[in-house]
């Protein structure tokens, strides 16, 4: 199976002893967001997961330790730097920061592994979409070397956004258009491979890619794997990826970011992260009297299994 650390909170940045620890010890438990009293449990082996999957916005306190994980598992990662600072993004680094701690992490783990992630793409009085192609170009001028692509989103309008974001501007068609013109322009003068995520929307006439941000090709490409010709479901609407599964939980984040689909607020974020114990099979608290504990289906998706040595940077 793909395991995914980051689709539900930023594990890395807030959870990195914890993420740490369930490699040691094998394993980790996950509570079913929709039925809370059922809990999955995962083998973290490298002969249960065929790859593990990184998405953070600060990857600095994880970085003297993943050699752990990356010296055992075939690995990606995404790392997501925007235009914004913290009147929208309130936990994370600096631009400058995340930079050079994106220059960090390529040195240490292979360009090959790394995505940059420039998403969502938002309008607000503030952040206009020159200010967003001015600080893309200023970006790409230094992340290219580093990085194997870059991968942007439009904002999704969540219900939650009017209570979150009241300064949200909508995107008509025509910014799109623009926004996807001028990042696809400099993503080819700079030599980046652009490419969209979760969208419908056919911006391949200004170099844009359209595939899946997480396919089985870019994973095997990364790591020298071959895997299965499997079709990929994605994980909602627009979306092409292939199917992985989550360690994390909702409602954990602490960035605070005004445009989060995971928190409903940043204060439910911070309420739930008294309930982090490092200790515990579980991102949050520990097993409760009624909880259901089954055996995730961990089928792997790999052609053919690397044998030890075989990972290549």
């Amino acid at each position: 199976m793909i395991l995914n650390t980051g689709g539900r909170t930023d594990t890395v940045q807030y959870y990195a002893d914890w993420l740490l620890r369930r490699f040691q010890e094998g394993y980790v438990l996950s509570r079913n967001p929709l039925f809370p009293n059922k809990v999955t449990r995962y083998e973290l082996t490298p002969e249960q997961v065929d790859c593990v999957v990184f998405c953070s916005k600060n990857y600095a306190p994880i970085l003297p330790r993943l050699h752990e994980i990356t010296d055992r598992f075939p690995t990606y990662f995404y790392y997501t730097i925007t235009a914004y600072g913290r009147d929208i993004e309130p936990g994370v680094p600096s631009l400058e920061t995340s930079m050079e701690t994106l220059l960090q992490l390529s040195r240490q783990v292979g360009r090959q592994r790394l995505a940059w992630r420039y998403d969502p793409v938002l309008l607000t009085e503030t952040y206009t979409i020159q200010r967003h192609l001015d600080t893309f170009a200023r970006m790409a001028e230094t992340l290219t070397p580093y990085v194997d692509r870059c991968i942007f989103s439009f904002v999704e309008r969540y219900k939650k956004l009017e209570t979150n974001m009241p300064e949200l501007l909508p995107l008509t068609p025509e910014d799109r258009e623009a926004l996807a013109q001028g990042l696809g322009a400099i993503a080819q003068e700079k030599g980046l491979l652009l490419q969209t995520c979760g969208t419908n929307g056919d911006y391949t006439r200004y170099g844009i890619h359209p595939s899946g941000c997480m396919t089985l090709d870019i994973l095997g490409r990364a790591n020298g794997l071959t895997f299965k010709p499997l079709k990929h479901k994605g994980m909602r609407q627009g979306c092409h990826c292939m199917e992985s599964r989550d360690l994390g939980a909702y409602d954990t984040c602490l960035n605070g970011c005004k445009y989060c689909y995971a928190n409903k607020t940043p204060q439910k974020a911070r309420e739930n992260y008294r309930y982090h114990d490092p200790a515990s099979p579980l991102l949050l608290g520990h097993l409760r009297p009624g909880d259901s504990i089954t055996q995730g289906a961990q089928k792997s998706f790999l052609a053919k299994k690397a044998l030890p040595g075989q990972l290549s940077l």
